[in-house]
């Protein structure tokens, strides 16, 4: 099962600086999962095809599809929870 964590991001936006720790840590502890950064300046597409709107945005995905999204920034509580639904989904 692939699960994917999108980080939306600026480097002009001051948000996106405060939330990059958070999801460093994260990755260290989540080492099943895919954390990829995009730059919504050098990758627009990619951030239209998501509808990014605000800076940060974290969309989690399990196989492709979108299980969870965060705008603004966001508390390593609210992420590490969607992430631990997102590995082991309700009934597995």
């Amino acid at each position: 099962m692939t699960v994917r964590v999108l980080d939306f991001y600026a480097d002009w936006c001051g948000p996106c600086k405060k939330q990059d720790p958070i999801l460093e840590e994260l990755e260290a502890d989540y080492g099943d999962v895919e954390f990829e950064k995009i730059d919504v300046d050098e990758e627009q597409d990619v951030a239209n095809q998501y509808q990014v709107r605000s800076l940060p945005t974290i969309v989690i995905e399990r196989e492709g599809e979108i299980v969870d999204r965060f705008v603004g920034f966001t508390q390593r509580e609210d992420i590490e929870a969607a992430l631990r639904g997102a590995v082991q989904p309700a009934g597995a």
